[in-house]
């Protein structure tokens, strides 16, 4: 991605890509590196990474401060929370979260049509013209059920018939690398966060009893706690809850889901329950662009104004029938009508 930003975007010939995981760092400071670059004319440092550098946060305050012309980009892993780090870069770096493939980008890849992404307000009212014109180019359904099963990451691209191996990989990574490189848990915790992990795959949804989840794992309840925040920092899970107003840092979540279907099908494998496919891929489509809590009578409730019911193509409204501002979203249906609607079509927001 930073590669492709240099080559679109930026002076090739005053732009310079390492990654802070090589071993050049060994015996290198970046500090020095940059200094280097700048007196050679340099406008553009693109850092990759730079979750596995010691001292990152330090060292790249110093060369925002001490080179004022050195553009500098950088790539890290959701655990680090960046507002927190030691030398404070919250007045200095701009946050951009990159999400999962959007249902809508996932299609972009398959058939190499560009459609325009829809704003809530938008699918709301106008959802019966919009998949009119979806499904007079696209077949939804079969993209639909492709997606959830291999479409949250672009590199499924590369071999499909690998993805699986490949997204257990990314996960053994982000556990074994990513969250160890910044929260330094031993090897056994490690194990336990992956059993969790299975845990909440196999569920439909999961509703978190602590005390037999900690014994299940083997931690204590707070450590639980902690382990589930530590995942859902690092892209694993979504925690849920119906009020976020009282939420602490040792409040187990009402309900938990992994972050994508994608791993629910690599996690739990054939255990893989369908209600929970679907309401995975409703939240993961909303988080970051809405408020999402949970619903006392029925799934979801986002901006705190619509209320949310998930299901199949035989799902009724009889939960939320009194309901102002209720919708069904229903698998399985190309077309919606009134407050029903596809639930596909939540997947072009982004």
């Amino acid at each position: 991605m930073l590669l492709q930003l240099a080559k679109l975007h930026l002076p090739l010939t005053s732009s310079l890509y390492v990654s802070l995981d090589h071993i050049y760092f060994f015996d290198n400071k970046l500090y020095d590196l940059a200094k280097q670059f700048s007196q050679y004319g340099g406008t553009h440092l693109l850092l990759d990474e730079v979750h596995k550098y010691p001292n990152w946060s330090r060292e790249i305050k110093l060369i925002y401060d001490n080179f004022p012309e050195l553009n500098i980009i950088f790539t890290a892993s959701s655990m680090l929370e960046i507002y927190k780090s030691e030398s404070d870069l919250s007045r200095r770096a701009v946050t951009y979260y990159l999400k999962e493939l959007s249902f809508r980008e996932f299609i972009i890849f398959e058939t190499q049509k560009i459609f325009p992404a829809y704003s809530l307000a938008d699918i709301l009212a106008n959802h019966n013209a919009i998949t009119s014109k979806l499904i007079a180019e696209i077949k939804p359904l079969p993209l639909f059920e492709k997606y959830l099963k291999i479409g949250a990451y672009p590199y499924y691209k590369e071999n499909e018939d690998l993805y699986s191996q490949k997204l257990q990989n990314t996960i053994n990574l982000i556990i074994e690398t990513d969250i160890n490189a910044v929260e330094d848990l031993q090897y056994d915790t490690l194990i336990k966060l992956k059993k969790l992990l299975i845990t909440v795959a196999s569920s439909a949804p999961f509703t978190p009893n602590v005390t037999k989840l900690s014994e299940k794992v083997g931690v204590s309840r707070n450590m639980l706690v902690q382990s589930i925040k530590i995942l859902e920092r690092a892209g694993l899970v979504n925690e849920l809850y119906k009020d976020t107003s009282g939420i602490g840092v040792l409040t187990k979540p009402e309900k938990l889901y992994l972050n994508n279907s994608n791993l629910m099908y690599v996690l739990a494998k054939e255990n893989t329950n369908v209600g929970n496919v679907r309401e995975t891929f409703f939240l993961n489509q909303f988080k970051g662009l809405h408020e999402i809590n949970l619903s006392e009578k029925a799934d979801f409730v986002i901006d705190k104004t619509f209320t949310f019911e998930i299901g199949g193509k035989n799902k009724t409204k009889k939960q939320i029938v009194n309901k102002e501002n209720s919708y069904v979203a229903k698998d399985g249906i190309e077309v919606g009508f009134g407050t029903i609607l596809p639930v596909w079509l939540f997947g072009f927001m982004y």
